[in-house]
């Protein structure tokens, strides 16, 4: 039966984009490129995820220098959202207006905070977030609470909490979506970075398309890979050219929704060139792939041979003193929050150390990590050439994340860890 919607794409965005139409009776295709993710010992083998790459498709992109580089994408039923962290943070109020940064100034949204506000509320809803809104000073207004209480902290992060407080800072609790109990029940490892397989974590495929999949309206075809879009002489959208089963088909709906992710639904729109429009679909502003963002992110080890880090999963608090402002003229820095617990293995894959020595620091030492805003720049782009992706993503801000780091050595080093 020919659907009425079909959706690109089964991540966070697709998901819920799912979830919310299906109600509607609408008869929604949800197609995905990869398949579903199943157990496996690898799914919690640090050496495996980390190390040897278990779970990275084999897919080589192109940086702007035309060298290759995996890109470390995940092709599942629930897109990249089977590893992340389970932070659910809502975007600051001051996150849709313009703001001066160090490397120059946002142009803000032409959406105000208190319009997406209801959205928040009900997707955090949706997600099991589990937080307060009452410890973080730069927390926007809420129009309910979380729907679940904050993880709770080891012991051992309860003392990184107390430290930080103890020089000034406003440490919180992270929003996380995760079942804790049924996460440590297969396996006492972190969730941050290794895949989910038991549906512990509030990931799209455990949440958002589980909640779709519900409705006998709603389908997912995995293992299908759209390769164009197809329009008509007007430039409407009238069907998706698919790989599936060593064959190619069009697949036709009267509404597509593209959800592929910032840059393969980029590269989807590039590759659908056609007579009419030489430069890719909905491109004639010539904008289609440009300002792409990524984050400025750097872990940072606190090591102190007297603390022996003895927690299991370490996620679960944050602060933003410095998001919104603290850096020279009082310009915004950026988030500062725990990485899942770094264990030998991973130190020793990231690092190259030998295991001895990775487990020896990893044992006496706390992880954080900072991140910083990149700024649109239209030369940061999404480009495809002879059918190959090109990401020549262009750095900025760098600088307000340098200072950042500084910062949170500094406060590190007062809150008692003599090595950073």
């Amino acid at each position: 039966m020919k659907p009425d919607v079909i959706i690109i794409g089964s991540g966070i965005g697709g998901s819920t984009m799912a979830a919310a139409l299906a109600p509607s009776g609408r008869r929604i295709m949800i197609i995905e490129r990869g398949d579903r993710l199943l157990d496996s010992p690898e799914a919690r083998d640090a050496g495996a995820i980390f190390g040897r790459g278990h779970f990275r498709p084999k897919e080589t992109w192109l940086d702007g220098t035309g060298r290759g580089f995996n890109p470390g994408n995940y092709y599942l039923a629930g897109g990249n959202s089977k590893f992340f962290g389970a932070v659910l943070i809502r975007y600051r109020r001051e996150d849709f207006a313009k703001m001066r940064h160090l490397g120059g100034t946002t142009p803000g949204w032409p959406i105000s905070y208190e319009d997406m506000e209801a959205d928040y509320q009900a997707a955090e809803t949706l997600y099991r977030v589990r937080g307060t809104a009452t410890e973080d000073p730069t927390e926007p207004p809420h129009s309910g609470g979380y729907p679940f209480p904050p993880l709770p902290d080891e012991p051992a992060i309860a003392d990184v909490r107390r430290r930080l407080k103890s020089v000034g800072l406003h440490p919180s609790s992270l929003p996380l979506g995760v079942d804790l109990d049924r996460w440590l029940a297969r396996a006492k490892t972190p969730w941050d970075a290794f895949p989910d397989t038991v549906g512990a974590k509030s990931d799209a495929e455990s949440v958002g398309l589980a909640a779709a999949l519900r409705h006998d309206n709603v389908t997912l075809v995995t293992g299908t890979r759209a390769t164009r879009l197809i329009a008509d002489e007007y430039g409407k959208i009238t069907g998706v050219e698919v790989e599936r089963n060593d064959g190619r088909e069009v697949l036709s709906a009267p509404i597509v929704v593209l959800s592929a992710g910032a840059v393969q639904s980029a590269a989807l729109l590039l590759a659908s060139a056609d007579k009419d429009r030489p430069n890719g679909l909905a491109n004639s502003s010539d904008q289609v792939g440009r300002n792409f963002m990524n984050h400025n992110i750097s872990a940072v080890l606190a090591f102190s041979p007297f603390r022996r880090n003895d927690s299991v999963y370490e996620k679960t608090i944050q602060f933003n003193d410095w998001y919104l402002k603290g850096g020279p003229g009082d310009k915004p820095l950026g988030n500062v929050q725990m990485l899942g617990k770094v264990t030998g293995p991973i130190l020793a894959a990231e690092t190259g150390w030998p295991l001895w020595l990775s487990r020896y620091i990893a044992e006496y030492s706390m992880h954080l990590m900072t991140m910083s805003e990149d700024l649109p720049n239209p030369d940061s782009r999404v480009m495809v050439r002879d059918g190959r992706i090109v990401l020549h993503w262009q750095r900025s801000n760098f600088g307000a994340h340098v200072y950042l780091t500084k910062k949170l050595k500094s406060a590190l080093r007062r809150a008692g860890w003599p090595r950073r």
